[in-house]
């Protein structure tokens, strides 16, 4: 009698699995130890594995210095640049890389902190064209508004803002606020600013705007804020699909999502040959090699829900993978 010999396979290290068309993607964590790192896989429809790994390396040793550095400074993504107090080891600037972009020949170095009248030094501006120095809010009671048109919740915001600055005005109070906008352009500044009774730092004034971001720790217009905002834009259209096809006891024939800075996203686009715009509103059909795009200066919910009625009536004309 023959003996048949099996062999054992290597147990698989648990996984998170994502599936979208034809393509999926296995994204594995290892063990944490300074020695491993993070794999991904992605697994192409004949399950050929194509490995991409990016393997962050740690140094050997009691105590894993750097990851204790990661987790001290709270370090979430490369490339980041803190400027720290050598001494006692404080933050010192935690938006390097806004700092170096903003100041490359080191003027204003050692790019601590600056109290806020020096930061905000400077005209500012009201919607009839007016101008003030800030050194005239001496004394008063001041809110700076970062915000932008492109931001829905933004501009629910401002609506709501307006009434109570109206009535903190009414009563008295020595009060004000500093819009510092976030605007792509010049015109959408102007037009947002124009349903806003306050002050605003000009738009031009680019230098002073980042500066008033670093003092407060804002994000950039294009990080998360931006894709929480895109979230809160298309959810509504997406709910509205989905139901719509589930009382019909039917699978919706979209799924959502909202795409933002990382190198999943950066794939995506290569492999699709995507357009670099952002805002940028695509619908994807992987198994037809098949793309539809809508590059517009600002997406709003009129748009989104056009753009997804037009390709379910099959009126847009696609474009090849």
């Amino acid at each position: 009698m023959q003996r048949q010999i099996r062999s054992k396979k290597k147990p698989r290290p648990q996984e998170t699995s994502c599936a979208h068309q034809r393509e999926r993607y296995r994204v594995s964590k290892k063990k944490a130890s300074c020695e491993n790192g993070i794999g991904l896989e992605q697994l192409s429809p004949s399950h050929r594995q194509t490995r991409f790994r990016f393997t962050r390396k740690r140094p050997h040793g009691p105590g894993c210095s750097a990851l204790k550095l990661w987790n001290k400074y709270r370090i979430s993504n490369i490339p980041s640049l803190i400027f720290l107090d050598a001494t006692t080891g404080k933050v010192v600037c935690r938006n390097g890389l806004l700092v170096i972009r903003d100041d490359p020949e080191g003027l204003e170095f050692p790019w601590g902190p600056k109290p806020f009248r020096e930061v905000i030094a400077g005209p500012l501006l009201r919607n009839n064209g007016q101008s003030l120095e800030s050194s005239s809010l001496e004394g008063s009671h001041v809110g700076v508004y970062f915000s932008a048109h492109w931001c829905p919740p933004c501009r629910s915001l401002t609506r709501v803002l307006v009434e109570s600055y109206r009535k903190i005005k009414e009563a008295g109070q020595s009060f004000e606020i500093i819009f510092v906008s976030a605007d792509r352009s010049e015109e959408s500044f102007k037009q947002y600013f124009s349903e806003m009774p306050w002050l605003a730092v000009p738009y031009t004034d680019e230098a002073r705007r980042s500066r008033l971001n670093r003092l407060y720790g804002i994000q950039d217009s294009e990080d998360d804020g931006e894709s929480e905002a895109a979230k809160q834009l298309i959810q509504p259209i997406a709910e509205k699909i989905i139901a719509k096809y589930k009382a019909k006891e039917e699978e919706a024939p979209l799924l959502f999502f909202v795409a933002g800075e990382d190198d999943m996203t950066d794939s995506l686009r290569d492999y699709t040959n995507l357009p670099e715009a952002a805002p940028l509103l695509t619908i994807l059909d992987m198994s037809a090699r098949a793309k539809y795009v809508m590059d517009v200066e600002e997406i709003t919910p009129a748009i989104v829900e056009a753009f997804v009625n037009d390709f379910l009536a099959e009126k847009l004309k696609p474009e090849p993978i």
